[in-house]
Parts: structure tokens; C-alpha cells; sequence
């Protein structure tokens, strides 16, 4: 699962035993080297469901981490994209990874904050996350979503892609589940808490807590991941339009 360069197993238990934003801050100069990084084919699946409904003139990466998502927001808006992390750790990974700006390009400015409390109003038309959700709670969602909205223009839209829940048979819902519960008994008996859950994301809930924070949303399958053996897409593209 990891390259040469990436953590070693000693550096992967110093971050699981620290805080959610320490560990991320240790893991940051090695985190492109793991499987955690955003692939490839989610960001270029997603952009290629964004683009029609642009153009876009100011984009927010949402926990953008090393910066993979600002890549692929960067030929889809005009004016500026913005990445926002609460790790200082993968923000400076994300500086010293994306490239240098296009004359006449968009602009590209990092923020540290806390997505509970985003600090933005009103100035972006588009938002996008990948792969951080795992990282919030679900008593979070809320003011996760509420935030993005208040960040968004009216008509601005915020997507991000989503799995169907896997299959009592497969080998990866108890890989997960097992992961889930191991991550709770750690939170119970280890301060400071590290939150990173892969089963307090489903779409029921989530599409409830977009509607309440004001969104209108409908789904767009990622045909690129294939269906599962009922005929429902493995992945699909939530995109919420600010009302």
C-alpha cells in the first residue's frame, strides 16, 4: 500500500496516537506517498461532471490537503482558487506542490481554518471535497454544510463524490467496519481524540443535512467505476446548488 517513500509503520502509529490536525502535520511531507491521496481518477471523473455546468470564476477546495483537488479546480474556474485546511502541515506540503500560475490564470491563495468555521461569505461559485468526510463527525455535518453554503454566491454549487455502501458479503465492509470500531475504542480510551471514520458518511443523511443547510441536490452517477451487480452506480457525484 506504500511506496519507499512513504511513513513507516513506527511514524503511522506516532500520527494515530496524535491529535486529527498533529497527526496530519507529521504525516503532510509524506502523505502523496500513501494510498490516503485523492486518485487521480476521482478528480478527473469530477471535473468532467463540473465542467458543463460552469464556467466558474472562483473555486474552494474544502479541506484540500496537499493541494490534489486545487489541481483539478485550477482549469475550471477563471479568476481564483482558494484551498482550505486546518493543517499547517498540509498546507505547506500543498504550497511547495502545485504549479506555478499561468499568466492570466487563476490565482491560487491557501487558508488555514477549521471547515466547522469557514471564514468566507459569498465569494465562490463552486466548492469541492474529497475524501475529508470521514474526519467530521456526524453532529458536524451540519456546520460543515452551513458553512460552505454561507461561502457560496447564490447558484454556486458544491460537489463532491460519494460511494454506495458496500455489500454485507464483501470483505471490505468488515474491513471497515472493524476500522470504525477500532477508531472508537481509541477515541474512548487515548486523548487527545483522532477522528477518522469510513461508515458515518451515508448519502440518506447527507443529502437531509444539505437540504436543511439550504441546498438543492441531485446526484450524477461516475460512470468510470462502474455498477454495482442491482445496476446502481459504485460512485456517484453529489452536487448541491446553493438555492
Amino acid at each position: 500500500m506504500f511506496s519507499s517513500q512513504g511513513p513507516t509503520l513506527r511514524e503511522l502509529a506516532v500520527q494515530a496516537l496524535s491529535s486529527t490536525e498533529h497527526g496530519y502535520d507529521l504525516l503532510a511531507p509524506k502523505f502523496d506517498h500513501t494510498p490516503f491521496r485523492t486518485p487521480g481518477r476521482f478528480l478527473t471523473a469530477t471535473a468532467d461532471v463540473l465542467r458543463p455546468l460552469g464556467p466558474f470564476d472562483a473555486g474552494l477546495d474544502v479541506c484540500c490537503g496537499t493541494g490534489a483537488g486545487i489541481g483539478a479546480l485550477l482549469p475550471l474556474c477563471r479568476e481564483r482558487v482558494t484551498g482550505v485546511d486546518f493543517s499547517e502541515g498540509m498546507l505547506a506540503a500543498a504550497a511547495r506542490s502545485l504549479p506555478q500560475p499561468e499568466p492570466g490564470g487563476p490565482v491560487v491563495d491557501l487558508v488555514r481554518a477549521d471547515a466547522r468555521t469557514l471564514p468566507f461569505r459569498d465569494g465562490y461559485d463552486l466548492a469541492v471535497s474529497f475524501g475529508a468526510f470521514g474526519h467530521f463527525l456526524p453532529a458536524e455535518r451540519p456546520a460543515l454544510f452551513a458553512g460552505v453554503h454561507r461561502a457560496l454566491r447564490p447558484g454556486g454549487v458544491f460537489a463532491f463524490p460519494i460511494g454506495a455502501p458496500q455489500s454485507f458479503a464483501s470483505p471490505w465492509y468488515w474491513a471497515l467496519r472493524g476500522f470504525d470500531g477500532a477508531m472508537r475504542v481509541r477515541n474512548l480510551l487515548w486523548r487527545p481524540r483522532f477522528v477518522m471514520y469510513y461508515r458515518t458518511f451515508p448519502l440518506g443523511g447527507v443529502r437531509e443535512d444539505l437540504a436543511a443547510a439550504g441546498f438543492d441536490v441531485r446526484l450524477s452517477p461516475l460512470e468510470e467505476f462502474g455498477r454495482r451487480a442491482d445496476g446502481s452506480p459504485r460512485w456517484r457525484l453529489v452536487v448541491a446548488r446553493k438555492a
